[in-house]
């Protein structure tokens, strides 16, 4: 076979794959719906169990940690409660962690009233980038429970 009409072959099928693979990658990463849906979802589960149960779930569990989405909780004294994808900030406090920006984002998570929503800047787990993220945070008395998504 004539290597023009191989190189020619090859990217066609480069084209093909790009194209294929271009919606899958897409689907790599949770939407915002999907994010309140597992908050909502994770609150239950802590109002039903109670905070042990939950925790673990919330730490452990694949229903809690879904491609980029994952559940974190922090008491209201700022002491990460439970975190779905790193687990080294479980029993630390985050109270003045501070994003790239300067922004206390634990402080606006703590002033939600009822649930909300809280803009920010976080590595994301997939990519290790810092990237702009968006959470949905719900206040249940002493913890907020939350779930973000990346924005692109």
């Amino acid at each position: 076979m004539p290597a023009k009409r191989l190189s020619g072959i090859f990217a066609m099928m480069a084209l093909a794959t790009l194209l294929w693979s271009a919606p899958a990658s897409a689907q790599e990463y949770g939407t915002l719906e999907e994010a309140q849906a597992m908050a909502e979802h994770a609150v239950d589960l802590f109002q039903a169990e109670g905070t042990d149960a939950a925790f673990e779930a919330f730490n452990m569990s694949p229903q809690f940690h879904d491609r980029d989405l994952y559940v974190f909780a922090i008491q209201t004294d700022g002491t990460m409660a439970a975190h779905g994808a790193n687990h080294n900030l479980v029993g630390r406090s985050v109270l003045d962690l501070r994003d790239p920006s300067g922004r206390l984002f634990v402080h606006e998570f703590l002033e939600v009233d009822g649930a909300g929503w809280v803009e920010y800047q976080w590595q994301n787990p997939q990519t290790g980038v810092v990237e702009n993220k968006t959470s949905y945070i719900v206040n249940v008395g002493d913890y907020i429970i939350g779930v973000g998504a990346y924005q692109r």
